[in-house]
């Protein structure tokens, strides 16, 4: 096994999110705090790829304090009545992870508790350490924090890590950490300033999960 450690993101790398629960839930705050302002899905992908979540609300939309309280309550009313699925090979790109004796973690923007709701749910074993949301923002991804975190806790050199996502602070962070990287072009948040991206930084481009078994012999 080329990589004894497997990082997974989880939205929209793992599971079908951005279109089932993340934008409407944000449409839903718009509507309240900001009254009349149209976001399509792919404007609001376009600013997670370029700017990350966070920025969007604060420098984009302006959020307060207060209102970023709001658009979290709204987010986790949404997250806990909506759990989506993952997508096809996933699963099974875990189970080998597992049964051949490596270790797989997820660093994600979602929290933690609904992370690992979705995996419990689903059937699929508890990741081995999850970085979710509820870590201080200095700390979360693009941060290289959670991987040196699983280096520290597993032993393991840069060369033994790989990290799968759909974005861009998912790159950024694996870039810091000096682990090697996947973009996740199954994702439906696959987009070609995305792609172009990724590709310009000789970063491969897995068109399904199964890809990478292929490549994690």
């Amino acid at each position: 096994m080329k990589y004894k450690a497997l990082v997974l993101d989880h939205d929209d790398t793992s599971v079908k999110s951005t279109p089932e629960i993340h934008y409407p839930a944000f449409l839903k705050t718009l509507e309240l705090l900001r009254p009349g302002e149209k976001l399509s899905l792919g404007e609001f992908m376009k600013y997670n790829f370029d700017i990350g979540f966070l920025s969007m609300c604060l420098d984009v939309y302006h959020l307060n304090e207060e209102e970023m309280k709001t658009e979290v309550d709204i987010w986790r009313d949404y997250t806990n009545t909506h759990i989506p699925d993952f997508y096809d090979g996933i699963d099974e790109v875990i189970r080998r992870q597992k049964q051949d004796g490596g270790v797989f973690c997820v660093v994600s923007h979602s929290f933690s508790d609904m992370i690992l709701r979705d995996y419990k749910y689903h059937g699929l074993p508890t990741p081995d350490m999850t970085f979710g949301w509820e870590l201080e923002e200095k700390l979360r991804k693009p941060s290289p924090y959670p991987i040196e975190q699983i280096m520290k806790k597993y032993s393991l050199l840069p060369s033994e890590i790989a990290v799968i996502d759909d974005m861009k602070p998912g790159y950024d962070m694996a870039k810091a950490a000096g682990v090697d990287f996947y973009y996740a072009g199954w994702s439906e948040t696959r987009m070609p300033k995305t792609e172009g991206f990724m590709r310009e930084n000789g970063v491969t481009v897995l068109s399904s999960p199964l890809e990478f078994s292929e490549i994690n012999k």
